[in-house]
């Protein structure tokens, strides 16, 4: 068995210049020799021949798609547009279903042509805009009996446009206000019954931000910052799944805080610490953070007493270091006196001396009298 190539198919094999079109310029042809089986044959024919059809089939879809786009019909178009969706060829669909809004305003056609296009973009995953369109169903059609669908739709189209959780959170935040008014205004809907797990599917991962959020403080050492953007997450969350690994870091970063603190702030950070550690034990007995509990407390109850000596030491160091600073000052303002005297005293000379000078210009007589002697 061998293949044969020809840049022309044989006479008895030619196609019809229509046909030609539809194919590529090479066609390859299976030439078989005789030793070949006749069901070998039979295979490679029916193969042959069904890449023929799906060509033909492409070729012919391809030609219908252009002719309902070039269209200014609107029942040719709206057929081949609800062909496509049938078909699941969401963006075929979804370019004929653009073109159709104006046409078939007002009409019977208008309500399903918004909703299948809704549809069409939510299969195709444009989430923001499916969810926009069956909102706008649903607002503009609401005798319609697929409202209800429509609203729940449109809420979950913006709970499958939630971004990742370390990415920006307004989707989300979008996107637990729709399922919630999707719960206000169908309660009894069988729709219901999943909303408020995807709402906390979707609380979930604004809890996991604020976390990841908190936990960069501690990476970067800035314990106080830590303490604060946790206690954050516990208020904005109050029942949140990640409150043992939350304390876990609020009572490691306090322990950091209080071993690294000024003297002045020590004490305070050192019973914060203290403190927490004793409430971690008790929120969550047996596991693994009572037992980082218990190490930390015995590390810092140490703590707390070599503190006791140091903050004596220094108590101690300090009332003399007052002393000898006391006496300085005594000694400063004693030789500050005695140099005001001393200046005093020159002052009162100078101003004696002044006197007497004073004094003696008063009481000494003026000159006689002199005449010229003529000549």
């Amino acid at each position: 068995m061998f293949l044969q190539f020809w840049d022309t198919p044989p006479t008895n094999f030619a196609l019809n210049n229509h046909k030609k079109k539809s194919f590529s310029k090479k066609v390859i042809f299976l030439q078989i020799n005789r030793s070949v089986k006749p069901k070998t044959v039979e295979l490679y024919m029916k193969k042959y021949i069904l890449g023929i059809f799906a060509i033909a089939v492409i070729s012919a879809c391809t030609s219908q798609q252009d002719k309902a786009m070039k269209s200014a019909d609107k029942t040719f178009i709206l057929k081949a547009a609800n062909e496509n969706f049938a078909k699941k060829k969401w963006k075929n669909a979804l370019a004929l279903y653009d073109r159709l809004p104006n046409l078939v305003a007002g009409t019977d056609d208008a309500p399903n042509v918004v909703f299948n296009s809704a549809y069409a973009n939510y299969y195709d995953k444009n989430y923001k805009l499916a969810g926009h369109q069956f909102k706008n169903f649903a607002v503009s059609f609401p005798q319609d009996n697929r409202r209800e669908e429509a609203s729940y739709m449109s809420a979950l189209c913006y709970y499958n446009g939630s971004m990742d959780y370390n990415l920006d959170q307004s989707s989300t935040e979008l996107a637990i206000n729709e399922l919630q008014d999707f719960l206000t205004n169908y309660p009894n809907s069988e729709r219901s019954k999943n909303i408020n797990t995807l709402i906390d599917e979707l609380s979930y991962k604004l809890e996991l931000k604020a976390y990841e959020n908190a936990k960069q403080y501690y990476k970067m050492a800035n314990y106080k910052s830590t303490d604060v953007a946790f206690e954050n997450v516990l208020e904005d969350f109050p029942s949140t799944k990640l409150r043992p690994k939350i304390y876990d870091y609020m009572m490691k970063s306090r322990y950091l805080l209080a071993q690294n603190s000024v003297y002045e702030l020590k004490d305070e950070r050192i019973e914060s610490a203290l403190s927490f550690t004793r409430l971690v034990e008790k929120e969550l007995p047996d596991t693994e953070y009572s037992k980082t509990a218990i190490d930390l407390r015995e590390k810092l109850e140490k703590e707390k007493k070599d503190f006791v000596v140091v903050k004596k030491q220094t108590e101690e160091r300090i009332a003399i270091l007052t002393a000898k600073q006391k006496k300085m000052v005594e000694k400063m303002a004693e030789d500050s006196k005695t140099e005001k005297q001393i200046k005093e005293q020159v002052s009162n000379e100078k101003q004696a001396m002044q006197i007497q000078r004073d004094s003696a210009a008063l009481q000494t007589p003026p000159p006689a009298a002199t005449f010229r002697i003529q000549r």
